[in-house]
Parts: C-alpha cells; structure tokens; sequence
C-alpha cells in the first residue's frame, strides 16, 4: 500500500484532528484513512459496506411468524 505525508499542515487543522481522534477513540493512523476515504468517496459508501454487515450479523433462522403462531396458542 502507499503511504502518504502532509507537511506545513496549520496549526488549526491538526487540532481538528486530534479532537477528532479522541471522540472517536481511534489511532491518529485509523482516523486520518477515515478521514480521507470519507472526503474522497463520501460517508455514504462507509456507511452502505457497514450497513450490509449488520443485517448479515443480524439475519436469523427463525421464522417470527410461527413464534407470533406458537406465541398466539400458548395465550388461548
């Protein structure tokens, strides 16, 4: 992978950063690829890759209708 340096970076921008990185509990390494590959494809592409491995993580085997069904019986 390349690598890549910023020099002459002000002053208020790298105060930025680090503000950031605190609130985020990340390497300054982590946070600084998050900020550049969220300002270049924006946060929606973050977002959609993370979104699909929730549900993935979510998805489950049981059938809710037949435990709503079984739920519903045991009341009756």
């Amino acid at each position: 992978m390349a690598q890549s340096t910023a020099k002459n970076v002000s002053d208020k921008v790298v105060s930025a950063l680090e503000r950031r990185i605190a609130a985020h509990a990340r390497s300054a390494e982590t946070e600084h690829k998050n900020t550049l590959r969220t300002s270049l494809f924006g946060a929606e592409e973050d977002f959609t890759a993370r979104a699909e491995a929730l549900r993935q993580q979510l998805r489950s085997s049981i059938d809710s209708a037949e435990t709503i069904r079984a739920d519903r019986d045991d009341l009756t």
